[in-house]
């Protein structure tokens, strides 16, 4: 039986071109190729940049189909391949000269007056004001109070995310095989009349991480799944914890997040 591999691609040029010459070379190995996700799908193809990989897997509900990508954008940690390496990606598939990385993305439960909304996020989940004004959150984890923060917002991140927002906010860089979960904070205010912690706390994969806004001006928050906005009225409370959901990457024998890290940031 042939296996079936669906391609998605974002719209720039260089992706398209990349998607049609793939297809091409699939094709040409014997696999059927699909632009539509069923469940007889065995590998899906995202081509673009990180921002691709992440809207693919929203896109797709979180499917446990395994997924790999092209990067056709700048550096990215979830796309693997370059386009000039699709020959040895065909042939390595082919030899099952891979793995499966299995990373969990987090899930938020954000509740309002009349309704609960579960949510997940690979990267992260972002509090914020609405309006740019300073938030003012109450910060609960395992039922302990640790927090009354007040600063533009807070960042909950897994391992993967550590090098997205949360790095770019002063978070620390994770390795991806850790199970744990990193709150990272966004222009605490530490003064007399605020106290707020202002370095990220580092917590075990089993924690469950309670937010509770503290309205003064309005009474919406802003919060942010993988760079996916949402606003919520009247919300009482947000809790954040990791799922039991698993997102399968097929990795090749030759990645290694520490390059990854170097080749980005240093």
């Amino acid at each position: 039986m042939k296996k079936i591999i669906n391609i998605t691609a974002n719209l720039s040029v260089i992706s398209q071109e990349t998607a049609k010459t793939l297809k091409l070379k699939l094709e040409s190995k014997g696999f059927e190729v699909t632009d539509k996700l069923t469940s007889k799908v065995d590998l899906i193809v995202c081509i673009g940049g990180d921002g691709s990989f992440l809207r693919t897997v929203h896109e797709y509900n979180f499917t446990s189909i395994p997924i790999i990508g092209i990067n056709t954008g700048h550096l990215g940690f979830f796309q693997e391949i370059h386009p000039c390496e699709i020959d040895d990606f065909i042939d390595s598939y082919i030899k099952n000269d891979y793995y499966i990385q299995e990373i969990n993305p987090i899930k938020s439960y954000i509740y309002t007056k009349n309704r609960c909304i579960e949510s997940f996020a690979i990267n992260e989940i972002v509090i914020k004001n609405n309006l740019s004004r300073t938030i003012h959150l109450n910060l609960s984890v395992n039922n302990n109070f640790i927090e009354k923060f007040s600063g533009d917002g807070i960042i909950v991140s897994t391992p993967t995310g550590s090098t997205a927002y949360n790095y770019s906010s002063g978070g620390s860089i994770v390795d991806p095989s850790l199970k744990l979960i990193q709150i990272t904070p966004l222009s605490p205010i530490n003064t007399n009349a605020y106290r707020s912690f202002t370095s990220s706390i580092i917590l075990s994969q089993h924690s469950v991480v309670d937010i509770t806004p503290e309205y003064r001006f309005e009474n919406s928050v802003l919060i942010v799944h993988d760079g996916v906005e949402h606003k919520y009225s009247e919300t009482t409370k947000i809790i954040i914890k990791s799922s039991d959901i698993k997102i399968k990457l097929l990795r090749f024998k030759n990645y290694e997040f520490w390059n990854k890290v170097s080749e980005k940031f240093l």
